[in-house]
Parts: C-alpha cells; structure tokens; sequence
C-alpha cells in the first residue's frame, strides 16, 4: 500500500493511529515531534503525512511548510489531523499546505478512509 508518516505528540493517539493504518495494510513509521518529522522526512519519503498541529517545538503548520519546501517532496499528501477547531485554524492549516484537515476526537474508520481517498487522487 502507502508509507506514512505519523507526527503525534500524544502516544494514544499516535498508537491508535499506527494500529489502525497498519491494519489497513499501509506501512507506518512515527515522530513525536515536528523536529523529530523533518529528520524522518530527511531519511525517507513518506507517501503521506498525517500531522497534529499542537506539539513542542515545531508546530505542525510549520513543519507543513518545511516539507513543501524539501526538494523531492513534491506529491506528499498532508493531512492534518488536530483538535483546532476554529475556522481560522483550518484556513491557516490549508495555508500552510495542508490537502486535508480533520478535527479531534476523529473516527479511526472515517481516517482510514480519508487516507485511502487522499493516496488515490495523489496517485496518477
């Protein structure tokens, strides 16, 4: 399937991620943190991004930029995945690079689901 990257500060929610994409036959690799992310990102392409807006250090809108601007990041899908809920959250995680934005507490089926619709339009 995919290779994902997963950037939670929570070690719940990050789990429950990781489980259920990985049951959804994707492959999954994890950063607690936005400094932690752009080392991964360093190391190995992910196909897709999942990641949360409020964590030490770098904040996920911020790491969202970084990545656009890595040379060979071009089509990584980014789907921020945050308790702002706030309209101007969502347009400044679209500002940011976003292609997706879902708000805490989620449905783990209903995130599966939006990474399998986000790889298939990535994918050509």
């Amino acid at each position: 399937m995919a290779g994902i990257l997963i950037v939670e500060d929570d070690v719940d929610i990050r789990d429950l991620t990781v489980f259920r994409l990985e049951q959804s036959g994707h492959t999954v690799r994890s950063a607690n943190d936005g400094t932690e992310a752009l080392a991964a990102l360093e190391q190995e392409r992910p196909d897709l991004v999942i990641l949360d807006w409020m964590m030490p250090g770098l904040p996920g809108p911020e790491v969202c930029r970084r990545l656009r601007a890595m040379p060979g990041m071009e089509g990584v899908v980014v789907l921020m995945l945050t308790s702002k809920a706030q309209e101007a959250d969502v347009e400044e995680g679209f500002r940011a690079g976003a292609d997706d934005y879902m708000i805490k507490p989620f449905s783990p089926r209903e995130l599966a689901a939006r990474v399998g619709a986000l790889l298939s339009r990535a994918r050509p």
